[in-house]
């Protein structure tokens, strides 16, 4: 997953100067928000999904109340179709 978040970042920098590090701010907006309340929408089995503000990506977790953790899988574009990425 950070991987991913590091391509994206790269790709809005290549795109425009500055874009990046705008997307990774917003991405870490979003893991600060998960942290004070991660009960967003239920989407598939028990995978949550947030969008990431102002960006086309939604992050895909997972909340353990038990543990009171938050796993987060992965960063997936909202134009990608759902049936050829990894949550089924």
């Amino acid at each position: 997953m950070e991987r991913d978040i590091i391509t994206i970042r790269d790709y809005y920098d290549k795109e425009q100067k500055g874009l990046g590090a705008r997307f990774y701010y917003e991405f870490k907006q979003t893991v600060r928000s998960l942290k004070i309340n991660p009960f967003y929408q239920i989407r598939y089995d028990t995978i949550r999904c947030l969008p990431i503000k102002g960006f086309p990506f939604m992050i895909h977790f997972e909340v353990n109340e038990e543990k009171a953790e938050v796993y987060i899988y992965a960063v997936i574009s909202t134009y990608q179709n759902p049936d050829t990425a990894w949550i089924k």
